[in-house]
């Protein structure tokens, strides 16, 4: 899980140093599958429930599996990659919101206040912690800043199956279970500036903001060590 949450986070912090205006999102997934590839692994999305490219691009409205197309990335744009890779038998799983070019203040505070949700989560993490104390954590900070919290989407198991129990929900909950030692999951937050009503396109994947409004998402693969949390998917 070390090695291949290493991977994913390498693969994810080149795939953002291409993104640049005039950047095809087509462009990023060719070379995020090369380095994959290249490096023993394989894309766990690619061929995924039907899913067709080897990573999600996740551009402005759209709140997450987005899927790489030829529409070029412009100025002020904001992107999530949503990177997965297979190595040695265990899937590795992150994501991060980049910006491109010159980007309005609105949606960088979105960025930041996200990213900062993720990493409050984590802080709490520890073995007999209560799954549901996630959720609360990140409503609680979204809500100071006035951001909606995406409930239809979670976090999830992770390890030699791509998708598992536990599910992780991030907006506040009464839902039953607590951390385990050594247990793998993910915690990937999607906060948006307007309505939390996802709207699912005719591709069965793209999922956008029903009133169009800004979406980000951070996302890491966490263990549970003695002494609270270890973030698997840091280079």
């Amino acid at each position: 899980m070390r090695a291949s949450g290493k991977l994913a986070a390498q693969v994810l912090e080149f795939a953002g140093t291409l993104v640049k205006p005039g950047v095809r999102t087509d462009e990023i997934d060719e070379a995020v599958h090369q380095m994959i590839i290249d490096s023993g692994a394989y894309p766990s999305p690619l061929g995924y429930g039907g899913f067709p490219k080897s990573v999600c691009t996740s551009v402005n409205e759209c709140i997450c599996h987005g899927i790489p197309d030829s529409r070029p990335l412009e100025d002020g744009d904001i992107i999530n990659i949503d990177v997965t890779v297979y190595l040695n038998g265990y899937h590795g799983d992150t994501s991060a919101t980049f910006f491109c070019g010159e980007v309005e203040e609105e949606a960088k505070n979105l960025v930041q206040v996200t990213k900062k949700c993720l990493d409050k989560a984590i802080s709490i993490c520890a073995p007999g912690v209560e799954f549901k104390k996630i959720g609360r954590t990140i409503h609680d900070h979204a809500d100071k800043h006035r951001y909606g919290v995406v409930r239809q989407f979670v976090g999830h198991g992770v390890g030699r199956v791509f998708h598992a129990d536990p599910v992780i929900l991030h907006f506040r909950n009464n839902e039953d279970g607590r951390m385990r030692l050594n247990q793998t999951f993910t915690i990937e937050p999607m906060l948006t500036i307007g309505s939390i009503n996802p709207i699912m396109w005719d591709d069965n994947w793209t999922v956008v903001t029903e009133d169009g409004s800004l979406s980000a998402q951070f996302e890491h693969t966490i263990l549970i060590t003695e002494d609270g949390a270890e973030i698997l998917t840091k280079c």
